[in-house]
C-alpha cells in the first residue's frame, strides 16, 4: 500500500480541515504495515493557479506544515513535503497533459466552479490543474488515494490517464489507484451560516475554528455562532429545517467520534445556552494543545524547513524511480 494526499496552503487551516482531512491522515500513517508508506504533500504548484502574493506563500507554506506536525502528522512514518521541492510532479504533469484528452478536462465539474463567470481570463493552470492532480498521484505509483465526495471525478481523471499512458506506451508503469474512503466526517459549517461550509476564503473569521484559535477566541465564536430559539431535539429528525442547530451538534460528535444521536440523546430539551459552553470546552479540549504545539513550531521556521526537506529528499527519490520508467517508456534520449 502506498497512499497519496495533499492540501493547498491558502489560508489557516481550520475545524473543518482538521475533522475532514487532518486527523484522518494521523489515523491512516499511524494504521502502516510494514513497508506499507504514505505521502502527504503542501500543494504550493496548485496554489498558483489563482494569484498568491509571492511573499506570502512560503509563509503559508510552513504555517500548514506547523498546522499538519502539530495535529499528529509524524514525519518519522508519513512522508511530508511541499510540492515545489519535487520537480518530478511537474515533470510528469508535462508528458501526462499529452496523454489527457481536452474532453476528459471539459468535463471537469471544479473547473466550471472556481473560474465562474469569467472562464476565458482564468489561468490555463486552473483549467489543467486535475492533470497535475493526476501527475502527484501517479508519480509515487500510488496504489491508494483518500477522497471525499469532490474529488472522486479527480481521481477517475487520474485513473483514466493512467491506463491510456500504459496503454499508448505498451508498459504497465502505473497502477491504477484505489479511491480510499475515510471514516464519515460531517460537513462542517460556516458558524454564521448553516447553509456555507465553513472556509478559509470566507471573509469574516467569527465564521470559523481557525486551528492557531485561542481558548478565549474559541469560546467567544461559539458563544456567537448562530443557533436557533428552539431546544435540541430527542432525535435527528427534530433538526430537519434546522441547519445552524445540526452543524453544531455533529460537531460535538464528530469530536468525541459518536453517532449524533449519541449527543440528542445527552443534551434533548436543553436549549443552546447549555449546550454551547460544553461545545467549547470540548473544543478547546481538543485544539488547545494543537494551538500550543503550532505556535511553537511557527516559532522555528529552520526546524519546518528542515523537516521539509527531509521529507522532500525522500519524495524525490521515490518519484525518480517513476519517472525513469516514465521516460524509457516514452523514449526520451537522455
Amino acid at each position: 500500500m502506498r497512499i497519496v494526499s495533499g492540501i493547498q496552503p491558502t489560508g489557516s487551516l481550520h475545524l473543518g480541515n482538521y475533522l475532514g482531512a487532518i486527523r484522518n491522515w494521523v489515523a491512516m500513517q499511524d494504521s502502516l504495515a510494514e513497508g506499507e508508506e504514505a505521502f502527504f504533500f503542501i500543494a504550493d504548484l496548485h496554489a498558483i493557479t489563482v494569484p498568491q502574493p509571492p511573499g506570502e506563500l512560503a509563509g503559508a507554506t510552513r504555517e500548514i506544515a506547523a498546522a499538519l506536525l502539530a495535529a499528529g502528522t509524524n514525519p518519522a512514518r508519513a512522508t511530508l513535503f511541499n510540492q515545489a521541492r519535487v520537480p518530478q510532479h511537474a515533470e510528469l504533469a508535462w508528458i501526462l497533459g499529452c496523454t489527457a484528452r481536452v474532453g476528459w478536462l471539459n468535463r471537469m465539474t471544479q473547473f466550471k466552479e472556481k473560474s465562474g463567470k469569467d472562464r476565458e481570463g482564468a489561468s490555463v493552470g486552473l483549467y489543467t490543474y486535475p492533470v497535475l492532480q493526476a501527475a502527484d498521484v501517479l508519480v509515487y505509483r500510488a496504489t491508494h488515494v483518500p477522497v471525499g465526495e469532490d474529488q472522486k471525478q479527480h481521481l477517475e481523471l487520474a485513473r483514466d490517464i493512467a491506463a491510456k499512458f500504459n496503454t499508448d506506451f505498451g508498459a504497465a508503469v502505473f497502477p491504477l489507484p484505489q479511491p480510499m474512503i475515510p471514516p464519515a466526517a460531517p460537513r462542517v459549517r460556516s458558524l454564521r451560516d448553516g447553509a456555507a461550509k465553513m472556509s478559509k476564503s470566507d471573509p469574516s473569521d467569527m465564521s470559523r475554528i481557525n486551528l492557531t484559535d485561542d481558548a478565549d477566541l474559541i469560546r467567544l465564536k461559539i458563544r456567537k455562532a448562530r443557533t436557533d430559539a428552539l431546544p435540541i431535539p430527542a432525535t435527528v429528525d427534530g433538526l430537519e429545517g434546522r441547519p445552524e442547530a445540526r452543524n453544531l451538534l455533529e460537531i460535538h460528535a464528530a469530536l468525541l467520534g459518536e453517532p449524533l444521536d449519541a449527543v440528542l440523546g445527552r443534551f434533548a430539551g436543553q436549549g443552546f445556552g447549555t449546550f454551547k459552553p460544553a461545545l467549547a470546552e470540548l473544543l478547546v479540549e481538543t485544539l488547545a494543545p494543537i494551538a500550543a504545539r503550532l505556535h511553537d513550531l511557527l516559532a522555528h521556521p529552520q526546524e519546518l524547513d528542515r523537516i521539509l526537506d527531509e521529507g522532500a529528499a525522500r519524495a524525490r527519490a521515490a518519484a525518480e524511480e517513476t519517472m525513469r520508467l516514465v521516460r524509457g517508456a516514452v523514449g526520451f534520449l537522455l
